[in-house]
């Protein structure tokens, strides 16, 4: 229900206020959200996961702020570790079904873990993100001083990321108050990303792009992955060549039900299900935000 109000608003002149009440429906008394918002992650408990998509949905429809917000930034702050930041997944919520390849923090994460590379105290994947929607929507909250500069630490000391810590980092950088060190951090992630071959630059030579350890077969990441939009930090990454190359690659992935295909694991058949009206609205919205269509 929640994608559908979703589609609705972005793409058929639906209204903010179905998309809330559809969003309120995995709302928890403590002010996160649970309920298998993100389908990898299940059972009813509030997770920093589930709570970073909701604010990633009321930042799409413009209702990232009020009152709302301020009972998920006091639940940001009840599960917040030693360094101010977001854990990946909080270590209290064992008992339900994970994806095998999600990080539950409940101790140090070894630098082996490709899809966490966080310590025990605080995880980029899942901090970043949040921090940046926050910040794009003029949100004050203590939370986020510590937070951001959890971030731009993080941020920073990147030397061999792999795909999701770029996202994250750029989902942190495109809204972050010092322009100047997020323009300069973005310049130096580019770098990596091109010196590292982190994004495929040639669709029809996808066999020289190596799949990082531990990524499903075929999960490769491509500039439209990183540039979700022109006005991103990360589309100086790429020409205009290697973007539209990129965004045709995107294009032709649509297949025969209109829907777009998950390139990440799938590990159940209702997670996978429940994830491709997500992946779906996010091709299109990359798409229409560069220019490959309008409506």
């Amino acid at each position: 229900m929640l994608e559908q109000r979703l589609f609705a608003y972005h793409f058929l002149n639906g209204a903010a206020d179905p998309v809330e009440a559809a969003l309120d429906a995995y709302r928890n008394e403590d002010g996160g959200y649970g309920h298998a918002l993100e389908p990898d992650l299940r059972g009813p408990v509030s997770r920093t996961p589930h709570t970073g998509h909701a604010l990633r949905v009321l930042d799409a429809v413009g209702r990232c702020g009020g009152q709302r917000v301020e009972r998920v930034c006091r639940y940001l702050t009840s599960v917040s570790t030693a360094d101010g930041a977001l854990p990946a997944i909080h270590p209290s919520h064992s008992g339900y079904p994970v994806a095998p390849f999600a990080p539950v923090v409940e101790g140090p994460l070894p630098a082996s873990n490709t899809l966490g590379r966080e310590d025990a105290h605080g995880s980029l994947l899942t901090t970043g993100p949040v921090v940046g929607l926050l910040h794009r929507n003029e949100v004050w909250h203590a939370w986020l001083f510590r937070a951001t500069d959890f971030c731009w630490q993080a941020v920073e000391s990147l030397e061999k990321p792999h795909p999701y810590e770029v996202r994250a980092a750029v989902a942190f950088l495109d809204s972050a108050p010092d322009r100047p060190r997020a323009e300069a951090a973005a310049d130096r992630l580019g770098r990596l990303v091109r010196e590292q071959r982190l994004a495929v630059l040639e669709p029809d030579r996808l066999d020289t792009y190596p799949v990082p350890p531990g990524y499903a077969p075929g999960e490769r990441h491509f500039p439209h992955d990183f540039a979700k939009s022109p006005q991103s930090l990360a589309r100086a990454w790429f020409t205009d060549e290697e973007m539209a190359r990129s965004l045709d690659f995107l294009a032709a992935e649509q297949q025969d039900d209109g829907g777009w295909p998950l390139r990440r694991h799938q590990w159940a058949p209702v997670p996978a299900l429940e994830a491709r009206p997500i992946a779906t609205i996010e091709a299109l919205r990359t798409l229409r935000a560069h220019a490959r269509f309008t409506g």
